[in-house]
């Protein structure tokens, strides 16, 4: 399997819908947000082999047909219900729902927090300027991907409502790539971009100085579908989230214990206790947080716990 690198916008045509098949929509990404993707879809059993350069796989093992777009499109697509769900970052979602004529709801309804490409829409400005505070770009020439976001944004700090947005002294320009250049070429004084590590920013000689909007990578389904596959890939994705974020913890505590161990490791719902053949022990089983996990043990030692062990989850369904 493999996702390649694709210009802004696809010019291929989508895919028939299969009848009674599932169409999600995946982004086009690089780096670790393509690996996370390709993790998350390996877990779920979804099987398929993507040709070079194709906008379009089969999946191999379920009636589905996963189709790859610019993650700006993606809550459109899903919106007017030509694919069932999507993955794509929370700000896309955003700017599409800002970008709706008013009146008119989005179809777009987010199921669950992915938990990978967490970044921040940054409002940054030249390092070596006198610029400090977003309220100093007012009037002022601002880039950006994310026009609706921006200029919410900066209606905001001039004391506007979403209907004077027009009226903005502020000149919000579109940029859809090397936003981060706009500065040093002269064509903005500031810029609203996505940050990440900051690295490019920095590399761009630029520095944040307000935050527009938190973003994360996360699952999205058409209000207009009625697919039951809808609710089968949820599940299995919901599942691997789970793993990804748990561990299996397993030891043995005197039975007089049991409570106060119980409060350190609750797990999900309650942890599993066992009698062991030793008289006043029991072995117990529960799940814990994978960030939590090194404390919990040193707790779990000082209430007398032995054969402490931790195991990785590879799949799980919880309630």
């Amino acid at each position: 399997m493999d996702l390649v690198n694709h210009p802004q916008r696809s010019n291929l045509p989508l895919a028939p819908k299969p009848s009674t098949g599932l169409t999600p929509a995946l982004p086009y990404t690089e780096g670790r947000l393509q690996q996370a993707t390709l993790d998350l879809l390996a877990g779920c059993d979804i099987q398929f082999r993507r040709e070079t350069r194709l906008d379009i796989a089969l999946v191999k093992n379920l009636p589905i047909a996963l189709i790859f777009l610019p993650a700006a499109d993606i809550p459109t697509f899903v919106g007017e219900g030509r694919v069932d769900l999507g993955i794509t970052g929370r700000d896309q979602i955003a700017e599409h729902d800002a970008l709706l004529p008013r009146g008119e709801v989005s179809n777009v309804e987010e199921i669950m927090d992915l938990g990978f490409g967490a970044c921040k829409l940054q409002v940054q400005v030249p390092e070596k300027g006198d610029i400090t505070e977003a309220k100093q770009l007012i009037g002022r020439n601002v880039v950006t991907s994310f026009t609706a976001l921006t200029e919410a944004f900066f209606a905001k700090l001039e004391g506007k409502s979403d209907a004077e947005k027009s009226e903005l002294s502020t000149k919000i320009k579109y940029v859809g790539g090397s936003v981060e250049a706009a500065c040093a070429l002269g064509v903005a004084d500031g810029i609203v971009d996505l940050v990440e590590s900051g690295e490019t920013m920095k590399a761009a000689g630029l520095k944040a100085i307000d935050t527009v909007v938190e973003t994360i990578s996360v699952l999205v389904k058409s209000k207009k579908t009625q697919n039951p596959l809808v609710d089968l890939i949820a599940s299995r994705i919901r599942g691997v989230i789970t793993a990804q974020k748990y561990v299996l913890c397993q030891y043995n505590i005197p039975r007089g214990e049991l409570a106060t161990a119980s409060k350190i490791t609750p797990g999900k719902r309650a942890p599993t206790v066992t009698a062991l053949e030793e008289d006043g022990w029991v072995a117990v089983s529960s799940m814990v947080e994978k960030k939590k996990i090194a404390t919990v043990m040193d707790e779990l030692t000082k209430v007398g716990a032995t054969d402490i062990l931790v195991l990785n989850i590879a799949n799980s369904r919880t309630g």
